[in-house]
This record gives C-alpha cells, sequence and structure tokens, in this order.
C-alpha cells in the first residue's frame, strides 16, 4: 500500500515562498524513516535537514514540491471571497500534490482550525480514490509527514539563502525576525515598494508602509 505525506515550510513569513513537500512510500518502508531519524523539521537543524533529505529521496517511491510564490499568496488574501482564502490556497495546492502522487492514503498536516474541514477541501481537488487523514501536527506522529515537512523546509530554506544572496541580509522571513523588519523599513525608505518576494497582504508588510507613508506627510 503507497502512502503519503504532505506538509508545508513558510506559511507566516512575509517575505519568500510557502512551500508544499509531498513524500510517498510503500507503508512498510516507514520504519525506514524512523531508523535514519525522521522527525519535525522545527526539532532539526538546518544541516541536518539537508542530510536527511538526501535519504529521505532515496528511499521515497517518489517525492514532489511546489512553490507558491508572494503574488499568488497576496491575491487570495485580499481576495474578499472566503473560498479563496489561505487555507483553501493551501488545501489546493497539496492536493496538486497528491494527485501527482496518487498515493492509497495520503496524511496531511492541517492548517485549518478544523482539522477535518481542511481534509475536505483538498478531498474537493483529487481526480482519484483515496483516504485522506487531516490531523494537526500530523508532522510529528507520521513519519512520512515528517519527511514531507523536511523537504519543505530545505526548500524553503534554499529560497530564502538565494534571496540573501541577491539582495543582502533580509533575515528569515518571519516578522519576528528584526533583519527582516529592518530590510522592509529600508524598502519602503529607499523605493516606497517592496520587491515581488514580499506578502504585501501581511499586516508587518501594511503596518510598515503606512508608518513611513505617515512620517513623510508629518514632515511636509
Amino acid at each position: 500500500m503507497l502512502i503519503s505525506g504532505v506538509d508545508e515550510a513558510g506559511r507566516g513569513p512575509v517575505i519568500g515562498p510557502l512551500i508544499i513537500a509531498g513524500v510517498s512510500i510503500e507503508d512498510s518502508d516507514s520504519s525506514k524513516l524512523i531508523d535514519i531519524g525522521v522527525k519535525d523539521s522545527k526539532l532539526l537543524s538546518a544541516q541536518r535537514r539537508e542530510i536527511l533529505a538526501t535519504k529521505i529521496k532515496d528511499i521515497a517511491s517518489k517525492w514532489h514540491i511546489l512553490s507558491i510564490s508572494p503574488a499568488e499568496i497576496d491575491r487570495v488574501v485580499e481576495s474578499k471571497r472566503k473560498l479563496h482564502k489561505l487555507n483553501r490556497l493551501e488545501a489546493q495546492a497539496m492536493a496538486s500534490v497528491i494527485n501527482i502522487l496518487k498515493p492509497d492514503i495520503a496524511y496531511v498536516d492541517a492548517s485549518d482550525i478544523i482539522a477535518h474541514r481542511f481534509g475536505d477541501h483538498i478531498i474537493e481537488k483529487i481526480s482519484f480514490s483515496l483516504k485522506i487523514i487531516s490531523e494537526h501536527k500530523a508532522d510529528r506522529k507520521y513519519p512520512v509527514v515528517s519527511a514531507a515537512s523536511i523537504l519543505a523546509k530545505v526548500e524553503r530554506d534554499k529560497a530564502i539563502s538565494q534571496l540573501q544572496k541577491m539582495h543582502g541580509n533580509l533575515g528569515c522571513g518571519y516578522p519576528s525576525d528584526s533583519n527582516t523588519i529592518e530590510y522592509l523599513e529600508s524598502c519602503i525608505q529607499k523605493h516606497g515598494i517592496y520587491p515581488d518576494f514580499v506578502r504585501k497582504s501581511w499586516k508587518t508588510a501594511k503596518r510598515i508602509k503606512n508608518e513611513a507613508f505617515s512620517k513623510q506627510k508629518t514632515l511636509i
């Protein structure tokens, strides 16, 4: 029986893409993931994640990674239609990954506060028959989801690393990172707009832009 795990990385940052990753293995091979030390990606160092990502790809029957751009995220977040909010976008992206992997059972880490609703949104976009198990903290419960979380995080880290090489120290992209905040403030001060890899719909980005424009008006 073929099982898949699907998870995301980069849901909360104000900079960079949202990554969805899926890993498929034969159910009998789940123990191999445990043997190599697979666990929730947040519990592993960046170096360890990279090592495990290579091993996961060797073990997996199939794997697939999908990147959602800040522009696409902004489009749905700014939409007034509830069906096009971030949870629904993520569910649709996970469905796209599952359609490629075509497992018998898919385990997904639910982003929606109502886990089964998230699973229902995924199944709406599936083109074949399967069982979906949608749970919170699935990346800690199921090794195949842990494996997916590792691939997603490694891909997200690569994307941020490439941006840093091109644009300097922009931090990890999360609003909690002072380097990220300083970078956003610098963008507005120098150019008055954000580059395309910034999620302009995020409250943090809007606040920094509004505060900068308010200061300009005060000085006039």
